[in-house]
């Protein structure tokens, strides 16, 4: 079935969010036009203001309104120490963790030659001049376990190494409740070759 110019223009920009295939664009648009039009209205306007007033933090590349976003602000951070992320996403789930609390880098996407992204994309000259600061001393690497994750990792270690920075990469292995019957083989490899000393009680 064809739609109108205006709703097809609406159904290709609804797919642009990732997992919005067809059908859920255009169940997202029906409903919209159909049952909300007040709600409708109010996301375009909170969407215009949000591309209007958010960017990237001039330090760390974390979304934020301001020039700096709170946690480069922040002075109870661990100055020394720098977790370098994949996105804006990555962040907000180490810090739910609790179980960080230095600053961040947000690459904003990984190596992926194949996709034309290389180290000009994802802003490592802004992260090489954070490595030479002296006050710097370690750079976690959070990147994902994917093929570029890992290749992202390996190009960042050697960075660091460059620059007289120790790097040190997340655990990756057997997640909390998971049974190893159930857990895939890399998962497994990882695990066993990542295994700690357990303390006896």
């Amino acid at each position: 079935m064809s739609f109108s110019p205006s709703l097809q223009q609406l159904l290709g920009a609804l797919r642009c969010l990732p997992g919005v295939g067809p059908k859920s664009a255009q169940r997202m648009a029906f409903h919209l036009l159909e049952k909300d039009r007040d709600g409708a209205a109010r996301l375009a306007e909170v969407l215009a203001l949000a591309l209007d007033r958010i960017g990237l933090c001039s330090q760390c590349r974390m979304l934020t309104e301001d020039d700096l976003c709170p946690i480069c602000v922040d002075p109870r951070r661990e100055a020394g120490l720098i977790c370098v992320v994949e996105s804006p996403a990555d962040v907000v789930a180490v810090e739910e963790s609790g179980a960080y609390r230095g600053r961040y880098f947000v690459l904003l996407g990984r190596l992926s030659p194949l996709d034309g992204v290389g180290p000009e994309e994802l802003g490592l000259d802004l992260l090489s001049r954070l490595l030479a600061a002296d006050e710097l001393g370690e750079i976690v690497l959070a990147t994902s376990a994917t093929v570029e994750g890992e290749a992202t990792a390996a190009y960042l270690a050697g960075l660091a190494a460059e620059h007289g920075v120790a790097a040190s990469r997340i655990a990756h292995g057997v997640p909390m409740g998971g049974e190893l019957e159930y857990v895939d083989s890399s998962t497994l490899f990882r695990a066993i070759a990542s295994r700690t000393s357990v303390e006896s009680a």
